[in-house]
């Protein structure tokens, strides 16, 4: 007969702390004017400026085809551009504009002040080892 498991699974825990986070953040995109997968674009574009959209696609994780009317809508605003490829003018190379990193620089500002009320209820050191293994565990790197 299997032992009883000791803790709850992964997914059971990171759920409610995954609705909790997602419930801090859309108040703040809607007040930019921004949605989910658009912070989303800005936040890739912003640490690796130049991108196809094949690559940040998959850098972000969504269907090449369904990012195109975010695509479209963030190009409309002013906070991307789509320049052809120099090296093959069927491709299109996006780039996030000042507009766009302004945007992106104070949504982030505005959710990670609420991340840090959140985190405040952690010790300094159980707060290291948190996003210590965060980062471990996605293969994020933290960004100045």
């Amino acid at each position: 007969m299997p032992s009883k498991p000791r803790r709850r699974d992964l997914a059971a825990m990171l759920a409610p702390l995954m609705r909790r986070l997602i419930a801090l953040e859309t108040p703040v995109l809607a007040e930019h004017g921004v949605s989910m997968w658009g912070y989303a674009v800005l936040s890739a574009l912003d640490e690796s400026p130049v991108r196809s959209q094949a690559a940040l696609a998959e850098a972000i994780g969504a269907d090449k085809t369904r990012i195109i009317p975010t695509l479209d809508e963030l190009q409309e605003r002013g906070y991307i551009e789509r320049v052809p490829d120099p090296a093959d003018r069927r491709v299109r190379l996006l780039e996030i504009t000042e507009a766009g990193r302004a945007l992106k620089d104070s949504v982030q500002t505005e959710i990670q002040r609420g991340e840090e009320r959140w985190l405040s209820a952690l010790s300094p050191a159980d707060r290291r080892a948190f996003l210590r293994a965060l980062h471990e565990m996605t293969g994020v790197e933290d960004t100045p």
